[in-house]
């Protein structure tokens, strides 16, 4: 993308919500969380966006593309939105707490 055509972004649209699942916990044990973010979002927009929202030292940011799903209904077929996720690590002494308020 080139420099002209980057979207100036704002750390909450970039940072969607957290996936908090079984499996996203245990990770977080390895000081990695996982995140929705948006599908234009680089992973240095990423990783500027939670040092800033969360206050904490990024380390690595991973990307992935999860690709939308047909789903049926009451018999009416709909697919479901691709969705961008991102595997953040953070450096060692830094973690982010999701129970308490941001």
């Amino acid at each position: 993308m080139k420099t002209e055509e980057r979207i100036a972004f704002r750390d909450y649209d970039i940072v969607r919500y957290p996936i908090t699942t079984e499996k996203s916990t245990r990770i977080g044990e390895n000081d990695q969380y996982l995140f929705v973010v948006d599908k234009k979002a680089s992973k240095s927009d990423i990783k500027r966006a939670v040092e800033r929202i969360f206050e904490v030292k990024v380390k690595a940011v991973n990307t992935l593309i999860r690709k939308g799903k047909r789903k049926s209904f009451k018999g009416r077929v709909g697919v479901l939105s691709d969705l961008k996720r991102a595997f953040v690590r953070l450096e060692k002494g830094h973690s982010i707490n999701f129970t308490s308020g941001v």
